[in-house]
């Protein structure tokens, strides 16, 4: 069979106009790599900064008519993440571009830590009720989780740009 009769999955795609799933989870992963280690803010000296050695990136779909209540379930998050034993670097809603994804990111220092935290966060009562909202209103419609770690040195660099000039 040719190329030229293969389904149309093959056919070339136009060209996209904002970044890739790839370079999103890439960028995420920098940033949130960045504030985990003290990178906005003022400076920490290398003797006081906790670095976690995983975070959890979490993708969601949204229903983009829904962008108010998935901001209002990612401020009660604010509470149960932490009690529950994550840390939360921050939850980011579309703001130009897609409409449709948005992004969770939440350290830990170990799987073995994340695991733990799952257990908490099932026993978590104001979880549960998050929960059943978040069924209810069919706020999500598709979640993926990526785990990720920090590649030395390349962390929390800034724009040399005007020291070129």
């Amino acid at each position: 069979m040719s190329i030229a009769k293969l389904p149309h999955v093959f056919a070339r795609r136009p060209s996209r106009t904002g970044p890739t799933r790839r370079e999103a989870i890439a960028t995420m992963a920098a940033m949130c790599e960045a504030l985990i280690l003290g990178g906005y803010g003022e400076a920490t000296p290398a003797t006081e900064r906790t670095t976690m050695k995983i975070t959890c990136l979490i993708r969601y779909q949204i229903d983009p008519f829904q962008r108010e209540a998935f901001k209002s379930y990612a401020e009660s998050l604010t509470r149960i993440i932490p009690r529950c034993g994550g840390h939360l670097v921050g939850y980011f809603v579309p703001y130009e571009g897609t409409n449709d994804v948005a992004w969770g990111l939440i350290a830990f220092d170990s799987l073995a830590a994340y695991e733990t935290y799952k257990a908490r966060l099932k026993s978590d009562a104001e979880m549960r009720e998050n929960y059943a909202m978040l069924q209810s209103k069919r706020l999500i419609l598709r979640e993926e989780r990526n785990f990720v770690e920090a590649i030395e040195g390349s962390l929390n660099r800034p724009s040399t740009l005007a020291e070129s000039k």
